[in-house]
């Protein structure tokens, strides 16, 4: 991940990591180490050959090649792949869902979900924007509305700011943990007020 912009290196990794890790004991599944194991490993692989910064298709398998050459049961692996495979906001406005099938999924997903909001979200945010050369805001350009996969993965004109009314706002109501939407409440707000300043400043109010 060493080629990836700061938004998505293996800082971020690493903090996934401890929130997934500490969700996981709130919800009651340490006491199964399996259970522990999955959250750990679907964690710490959950971004390699993210689509984003994949630059050969070969990529694609390079988690599943690596839990193969660990040794990683068959069904534990299964596991681990399904959770990464599905975690991605573009996966749940295509109406996928695990949750239920798969109680480690909503653990790791909402530990990735709050590392994308927040004081930590915001500097992603803005990261991850120019390393595309986004613009910071035009009021000319609108958030998109009831987006679908195909429209949120496509590459057009689009600016930071927008990016927070097409998802970040929206991750607080889509935690799957009690842990993950206690922890979403004081992120989420903190970007509200972000947000107000952002655009009272925009506008020479502030």
């Amino acid at each position: 991940m060493k080629g990836n912009d700061a938004s998505h290196d293996a800082s971020h990794v690493w903090r996934v990591r401890e929130l997934a890790l500490s969700i996981a004991r709130e919800e009651g599944l340490s006491s199964n180490s399996e259970s522990m194991e999955i959250v750990e490993l679907a964690a710490l692989l959950h971004d390699i050959g993210d689509y984003k910064y994949i630059r050969d298709p070969s990529e694609a398998r390079l988690v599943e090649n690596f839990l193969d050459e660990e040794g990683i049961e068959e069904t534990k692996k299964m596991k681990i792949l399904a959770i990464i495979n599905g975690m991605g906001f573009k996966d749940e406005l295509a109406g996928l869902e695990l949750c239920e099938s798969i109680p480690e999924f909503g653990v790791v997903q909402d530990a990735d979900r709050l590392d994308a909001i927040g004081a930590i979200g915001i500097a992603r945010c803005f990261t991850f924007g120019g390393s595309r050369n986004r613009v910071l805001h035009d009021p000319e350009i609108k958030p998109r509305k009831e987006l679908t996969k195909e429209q949120y993965i496509k590459k057009e004109e689009q600016t930071t700011i927008n990016h927070f009314h097409e998802k970040l706002l929206k991750l607080k109501k889509l935690m799957k943990t009690e842990a993950g939407k206690r922890r979403a409440e004081k992120r989420h707000k903190f970007m509200e007020e972000f947000l107000k300043e952002f655009y009272e400043e925009w506008d020479g109010r502030a």
